[in-house]
């Protein structure tokens, strides 16, 4: 039976990559000249430090450019809290990996609402979707494509 997996993954040297360039640009920008304003990739998250919430504002377009240049999906980006200390605003931007078990159960629920003639089942970080025919698995790729889920999915491992 021919099954796939549903997965939801990022390539961190595509997002070290974008960072890099962000970082490239804001030194070339007029209004970031004798600021402190900077971006940092410690694991899997991005620390954008400047002197004011608007420069955050501009420096997270400059990132979320960055990214779509590289071709990291900006619907990964999970934008944190500003945390103030003294004179500087500071910003975390985490790249979500993996389906955690909520997104999970809707995919499955729109499957099924979907009256496909398939199962799904949750393994992980991943969903194992299993069907009888290799057209009821490509039209359930591109329903999860088509849905608005918050975060974007990737289809993997894909056997008859």
């Amino acid at each position: 039976m021919p099954t796939f997996d549903i997965v939801s993954e990022i390539n961190k040297v595509e997002v070290a990559n974008a960072v890099d360039n962000a970082n490239r640009e804001l030194a070339t920008r007029f209004d970031f000249r004798g600021v402190e304003a900077s971006f940092e990739l410690v694991g899997e998250t991005v620390e954008i430090v400047g002197e004011g919430e608007f420069q955050l504002k501009q420096m997270m377009d400059i990132l979320r450019n960055s990214c779509v240049k590289r071709g990291v999906d900006t619907k990964s980006l999970d934008m944190q809290s500003v945390d103030r200390s003294g004179k500087l605003h500071k910003q975390k931007v985490v790249f979500q990996e993996g389906i955690d078990q909520e997104t999970a159960k809707k995919i499955i629920k729109l499957i099924k609402d979907a009256k496909m003639k398939v199962q799904t089942a949750i393994q992980g970080e991943k969903l194992r979707v299993t069907g009888k025919k290799r057209d009821d698995l490509q039209q359930v790729m591109q329903l999860v494509k088509t849905a608005d889920l918050g975060q974007p999915f990737q289809f993997e491992n894909f056997r008859d």
